[in-house]
């Protein structure tokens, strides 16, 4: 009860997501999304499309068309925000190998992509040619029935006044017993219930095309000056070349750029983009120090109209007082705002491991292996990591000797004793579980501390509008699912 009173649930600081958006969009709708989900993981495709919306319309209410994505990694996000919405965006990673991925990521998606606008095309064709070819059936069907309704009821119709003839003829044109001005009533029926038909097979196709850029995509009316000049297959052919010529125009627009470079709060961008412009800042899921530099880029550069970061990873920020070693010249990335800085706070590593949710399964064997390091080999502290061995191993065994290799150790010796040690502790499982689970309670207690830390330094910039903490993921899906947001103050709601 006490780790829940603590949490964002109750805290009461988050903007909910749809006022932002009401926010930023003002009377302009929100673009069609598409779907990610073949580009990418259940997980990534979320966070991808969520993400990607909300920085659209960021991007939009700051008149920006230029973003730097911060630890982009592959470049799931940073090629999205340009095929989708037509952004020309930076992706900057540390890792030289996480770029040039992107850059084959990238190639291979535009290839994709432009075989979905294909298939797409073929599809919408053939639905309006399908749609055309059944309109004159069921126009012949609906006039049918209603005219035996109305032979049925003439007698009725005779002695009751009140009934009108448009209540039985909606929008079929059926004139035969009409008068002049039912006559021109159905008229305008007709053309509403065509443009009603229309519209709905707009959504059909909107539906078909969830996988092309938004402005590959119109919705389709009816105009009553022009249409009935036009058959059925010439207006399709006109709104395939309209189609296309769009098309070619945004793919001509998307323009998304990887980079390798180490980003610190001292990183000068005019260093790594040449044609650096107005523009906004933006991070999923940046490890550590990383997501606390790039709030410090963006209250520095006034280039930077806005920022959305997501961090992660918060057993690797560095903290100003965990060794009680104060360094004026150095920068950490916890505590970033002068109040904690204040009161000398400090959350030290066993708080910020325990808001990193991982496996039971995986700790257990971390923790295995531990053991069999400092007994087999007499190590007990390394320089070298494990990393996500655990992702990548088929057993224990083959966990054990990955590892091993990793930090440079000599497997053989352990070769017959790796299960024995398995077996000596498989017992313990249950209370790692249970350490385990008072871990995911206390987690997001160390959360709320270290995003509050974040948002209070934004609140203190004199050049900040608005600074906010926004719920963008569905948790089960993402655990890291709360956003930083702070847009500049020559722009306010």
């Amino acid at each position: 009860l006490a780790a829940k009173y603590y949490s964002f649930s109750n805290v009461g600081v988050c903007t909910p997501l749809e006022d932002l958006l009401e926010a930023l969009r003002g009377d302009n709708q929100g673009t069609t999304g598409i779907k990610t989900d073949e580009f990418m993981n259940n997980k990534k495709s979320h966070e991808v499309q969520m993400m990607s919306e909300l920085v659209d319309n960021i991007a939009n209410y700051c008149g920006v068309k230029q973003v730097i994505d911060i630890g982009s990694g592959k470049g799931y996000l940073s090629s999205f925000l340009s095929m989708q919405y037509d952004l020309k965006v930076y992706g900057i990673d540390s890792s030289n190998t996480n770029t040039n991925g992107a850059h084959e990521r990238n190639r291979k998606l535009k290839k994709h992509w432009r075989a979905y606008q294909s298939r797409g095309r073929a599809n919408l064709k053939r639905q309006m040619l399908e749609k055309a070819n059944d309109r004159p059936v069921e126009s012949e069907i609906k006039c049918k029935a209603i005219s035996e309704k109305l032979l049925n009821n003439d007698s009725s119709l005779q002695s009751q006044d009140h009934v009108t003839i448009q209540d039985l003829v909606p929008s079929c044109g059926f004139t035969e017993i009409a008068t002049s001005e039912t006559n021109n009533q159905a008229e305008v029926d007709l053309v509403a219930q065509t443009q009603s038909d229309e519209s709905k097979l707009s959504e059909e196709v909107l539906a078909i095309l969830n996988v092309l850029p938004a402005d590959a995509v119109e919705v389709f009316s009816s105009s009553p000056c022009n249409c009935g000049e036009l058959c059925e297959e010439e207006k399709v052919q006109r709104k395939m070349a309209s189609l296309e010529v769009k098309e070619s125009k945004s793919s001509e627009s998307n323009l998304y750029f990887p980079l390798t470079s180490c980003i610190t709060a001292e990183t000068e961008l005019s260093d790594i983009i040449t044609d650096l412009q107005d523009c906004m800042m933006v991070g999923l899921h940046t490890c550590g120090d990383l997501a606390a530099n790039t709030l410090r880029i963006f209250t520095a550069k006034p280039e930077i109209k806005a920022v959305c970061s997501v961090g992660c990873c918060y057993h690797l920020l560095s903290e100003q007082f965990e060794n009680q070693e104060e360094c004026l010249e150095e920068v950490w990335g916890f505590p970033m705002c002068q109040y904690l800085k204040d009161m000398g706070w400090c959350c030290g590593r066993n708080a910020r491991m325990s808001a990193c949710l991982l496996p039971t399964e995986s700790l257990f064997y971390r923790a295995v292996l531990q053991v069999i390091i400092e007994e087999i080999y007499g190590v007990t502290k390394s320089d070298r990591h494990v990393g996500k061995t655990f992702s990548k191993s088929s057993s224990f065994i083959d966990y054990v000797r990955k590892s091993l290799k990793k930090l440079e150790l000599d497997d053989s010796e352990v070769n017959s004793c790796i299960m024995d040690y398995y077996e000596k502790y498989k017992h313990r499982m249950n209370e790692l579980e249970a350490f385990n689970m008072l871990k995911v309670v206390l987690a997001p207690c160390i959360e709320v501390l270290i995003l509050l830390d974040r948002l209070c330094y934004l609140k203190e910039q004199d050049n900040i509008a608005w600074s906010g903490l926004v719920k963008l993921f569905d948790p089960v899906k993402s655990p890291r699912c709360y956003a930083v947001i702070a847009l500049k103050k020559h722009l306010c709601f």
